[in-house]
């Protein structure tokens, strides 16, 4: 995990990782806007294979963020990258109550239109280039959820808040969404994802003056990842048996809890991830 600094792509870090640890496998797990700092889960060789089942984790709760929205006007990006869209709005009617009130509000089951600045794809363009173009960019809305959403601090202009939220919610959105429900227009000026997943600020390692020893040291094993997934451990023949993708029958009173699992071999190492049906394991992930 590496906290990732302002100004940078998801894809500027992996680039920078990719030249730290001397390879081309690195992948990364829920991108982050250049604006944003925080939590970047990376998986490096083999472990690019875990990253389907690590964005799976974690449901509504999935992403932890601190945010930063400033009131009076909305933006071409729903962010303090974009120029000023609309008119301006009068915040003296702004109260600490009101803003509370309206953020706990997004709580729950919401549809959310993503910014017309995004990845997202229209007719199989994507809307960031055809915003970039002058085009029109109608983006169906998305269903999401956000687990909680708090006030931390509020001064009539800008106010900063604390959510939970399921992956593909944009935390852009939301805020631009609070300003309407206001009726004074709102926009993104500061972002930082605090957790994705397992994975915490306190656990992530900082890009800057990172080395080859200092990312080694802090690269998690394989078989530490997917924590509530089952774990089965193999013996030779069957690891051997399921590292070429055969499915194997465990003995007598072997029963897995769980319809996927992880195994490991008897050194600890990670085998695969598998279907279990009672006994029988049939591997879908080989390592």
């Amino acid at each position: 995990m590496v906290d990732k600094p302002r100004g940078l792509t998801s894809h500027d870090v992996v680039s920078r990782i990719r030249r730290i640890a001397g390879t081309r496998r690195v992948g990364h797990t829920g991108t982050l806007d250049p604006m944003a700092t925080g939590v970047l889960v990376l998986c490096l060789g083999k472990a690019t294979r875990l990253i389907p089942y690590i964005e799976e984790m974690g449901g509504a709760g999935a992403k932890e963020y601190e945010a930063q929205v400033r009131f009076g006007f909305e933006t071409t990006t729903d962010d303090a990258l974009g120029e000023i869209k609309g008119v301006r709005s009068s915040t003296d009617g702004l109260t600490e109550e009101r803003v509370a009130s309206a953020l706990a509000s997004f709580v729950g089951e919401i549809q959310q239109v993503p910014p017309a600045f995004s990845a997202k794809k229209v007719a199989g363009a994507r809307a960031y280039a055809m915003a970039r173009r002058g085009e029109e960019v109608d983006l169906k809305p998305v269903r999401v959820h956000v687990g909680s959403a708090g006030l931390l601090e509020f001064d009539r202009t800008s106010a900063r808040i604390r959510l939970a939220c399921s992956r593909g919610t944009y935390v852009r959105a939301l805020a631009r969404d609070l300003g309407r429900k206001l009726g004074v227009g709102a926009h993104l000026i500061a972002l930082r994802r605090t957790r994705s997943g397992e994975a915490t600020l306190a656990r992530s390692v900082p890009l800057e003056g990172l080395t080859a020893e200092s990312l080694n040291a802090a690269l998690i094993p394989m078989i530490s990842i997917l924590e509530t997934w089952p774990m089965v451990t193999t013996g030779t023949k069957d690891t051997d048996d399921l590292r070429l993708g055969r499915a194997v029958t465990l003995g007598q009173g072997r029963a897995v809890p769980g319809s996927r699992v992880r195994v490991r071999d008897g050194q600890g190492g990670l085998v695969a991830l598998a279907h279990a049906e009672g006994a029988r394991l049939q591997p879908f992930c080989v390592f």
